[in-house]
């Protein structure tokens, strides 16, 4: 009989990185797979020899960023070939933002905005990566050429609006938004949502970034936007969410563009596909 069970996912094991047991905690986009080590201080993500690229490209912003002063994942072991890539990177102790409940989300908040406010202060200068706008755009249109959109991603008032309509409407703005990113140009984390923000769970301190394959040169408005949008589904209501960007805003030193936020909020959906 013939083997109906499809390939064998990509895993530590197979590709004879690390020690000991490894625990599958999910499968992520293009054929990822992310495991656990046995006594969860390590984090082993592995994939496709096809993918491998985009992991070491990971591999890289994680290990420049644990130079930089911001806290999160270091970089602890690398194995690519015909099988496979996988990249093994220490855990960053705490709890993910999304997984507090409304009123610790809020005691962290401030913690939140200091440390975006110190990711986003680090030296443009020193940061080999980039993921501007134009770039951004290029993803987006090719995302929506293959129709590859999840509706799920977008706001609900876009859910159904065709997706070419959608990033037709945001193309109209591009130049105006390139001449703002050239004036306002900042480290981004890429995905700067509430999963990918750890929190110390006794002090509500920001513990680590994580989740760094999209770092890089961008407008701040384009990591404000995820953070502020996705902070939403743990508020009560808009009008608790309103008032925690003015928080937001005020602790990182800035007054919010809405206009930006709006752009760079439609945008990200059409990213992922």
């Amino acid at each position: 009989m013939s083997d109906q069970s499809g390939p064998r996912p990509v895993s530590p094991a197979l590709l004879g990185v690390g020690d000991g047991d490894w625990l599958r905690v999910t499968a992520g986009e293009s054929g990822a797979c992310v495991f656990r080590s046995a006594d969860a201080t390590h984090y082993a993500k592995c994939v496709p020899a096809a993918d491998a690229d985009d992991l070491r490209a990971e591999r890289d912003r994680i290990a420049w960023l644990g130079g930089q002063c911001v806290p999160g994942p270091q970089v602890l072991d690398w194995h690519s070939g015909d099988a496979g890539a996988c990249l093994v990177t220490s855990a960053v102790s705490g709890i993910p933002a999304d997984q507090v409940p409304a009123e610790d989300l809020r005691a962290a908040w401030e913690h939140i905005a200091d440390a975006v406010r110190r990711l986003h202060e680090v030296p443009v200068s020193e940061c080999p990566f980039r993921r501007g706008l134009d770039s951004m755009v290029a993803v987006a249109r090719d995302v929506v050429a293959r129709d590859a959109v999840n509706p799920e991603f977008l706001p609900v008032e876009q859910q159904h609006t065709l997706a070419a309509e959608l990033l037709a409407d945001l193309a109209r703005q591009v130049p105006r938004r390139r001449d703002q990113e050239v004036a306002d140009t900042v480290v981004c984390h890429g995905d700067l949502c509430l999963p990918n923000i750890v929190l110390d769970p006794r002090t509500l301190d920001v513990s680590g970034f994580i989740d760094l394959g999209r770092l890089g040169l961008a407008d701040r408005h384009a990591d404000l936007a995820l953070l502020l949008a996705n902070a939403r589904e743990t508020w009560e209501d808009e009008e608790r969410a309103r008032t925690a960007d003015v928080a937001f805003a005020k602790r990182y030193g800035m007054t919010l563009d809405d206009e930006r936020v709006r752009f760079y909020r439609h945008l990200d959906p059409l990213t992922w596909g």
